[in-house]
């Protein structure tokens, strides 16, 4: 199993769709529950962050690969599809 990094900001909207998709997608299937998950705030750790390539929060990482990054006027069902694929990506270990 794969560890993921998430950056995220607190205030961010689409930080906050993609933590209701993680959960709803725990909730439908505990295995996912399994994947490890490290959180950056970019503004709080600006020197990890500077060490990836993204535009947009949420980004999502497996190692140095961005597997999702959330863009402007996602809906709900394509973040919780982007999240998902995270989450299988991660399992694949």
């Amino acid at each position: 199993m794969k560890k993921v990094t998430c950056f995220y900001l607190p205030s961010c909207p689409y930080c906050r769709q993609a933590t209701v998709c993680l959960n709803e997608l725990i909730a439908e299937n505990p295995e996912y529950g399994k994947v490890e998950f490290e959180y950056i705030n970019e503004m709080e750790q600006p020197e990890i962050a500077d060490q990836y390539d993204y535009q947009a929060n949420p980004s999502m990482f497996i190692g140095k690969e961005k597997i999702y990054e959330a863009h402007l006027f996602e809906t709900k069902e394509e973040c919780k599809a982007h999240v998902e694929e995270v989450l299988k990506r991660a399992l694949e270990g």
